[in-house]
């Protein structure tokens, strides 16, 4: 990745030289680059530039992507920040805050996937390599179930919520409903600290009993409730809350 600071003329919106990407030669234009040289040829603020599309009356689409990697350094900072922070730029609204935001949400899921179709979990540590990419970046918490077959093959993953969790929150009834509907043998429960330490709070071990009671009754086991933080994992399984 590229992570060198780019320098931007700030003031450039008083000159009178500014020209459109659109009326740059065809070989200094990142998409006509891209299609004759591959994506790899590209800068990530060219990249960028690709995906914002169109600029403002005095910044093309190539300052307002370098005016983002100057203020958030490097493309995996960028991608962790949420649309009100993209917006925070100058030119970039809304859609082109979107934009970027899905772009980042399919590379970490592309990530997360790892070309496999239904991985099979056998371990904690299974389970860990899928979802650490998924929420690499991530600033707020998010609780997902993810819905086994009997072959501990992923069937679905489901965002159950995101925001600060509690007890009230991730009731039984929002966990266990699409395993029910889905037929699931089992289900993993996974939720990220954004803080990166992944010790389980009082908050966490007491939520994870009372699924865990609830799934009893309901006979759809949970085999591992996993705490993702950075690129470290704590298994409640392993601790013995399971």
């Amino acid at each position: 990745m590229e992570e060198v600071k780019h320098n931007i003329d700030y003031h450039r919106t008083t000159q009178t030289n500014y020209k459109p990407i659109k009326e740059w030669r065809a070989d200094e234009r990142p998409r006509e680059r891209l299609l004759k040289n591959g994506p790899d040829s590209l800068s990530d603020s060219e990249l960028l530039a690709i995906l914002i599309s169109t600029g403002t009356k005095n910044l093309s689409a190539l300052d307002l992507a370098k005016l983002l990697l100057d203020k958030f350094q490097n493309l995996r900072e960028l991608a962790s920040r949420d649309i009100s922070e993209l917006k925070s730029i100058k030119g970039i609204g809304l859609a082109k805050a979107i934009t970027l935001s899905a772009a980042f949400e399919i590379s970490r899921r592309i990530q997360a996937s790892g070309f496999v179709e239904n991985p099979m979990f056998r371990s904690p540590q299974d389970v860990a390599n899928y979802f650490i990419p998924l929420l690499r970046g991530v600033k707020q918490e998010r609780f997902y179930i993810a819905l086994l077959n009997s072959s501990n093959r992923i069937t679905r993953i489901h965002l159950v919520t995101e925001g600060t969790l509690n007890a009230s929150l991730v009731h039984p009834r929002e966990v266990f409903r699409l395993a029910i509907t889905e037929s699931a043998a089992s289900i993993i429960l996974i939720h990220n600290h954004p803080s990166g330490n992944p010790t389980p709070s009082n908050e966490d071990i007491t939520m994870t009993k009372k699924l865990v009671q609830a799934s009893k009754y309901i006979d759809i086991p949970i085999l591992d409730h996993l705490i993702i933080a950075g690129d470290q994992f704590t298994s409640l399984a392993q601790l013995g809350h399971i």
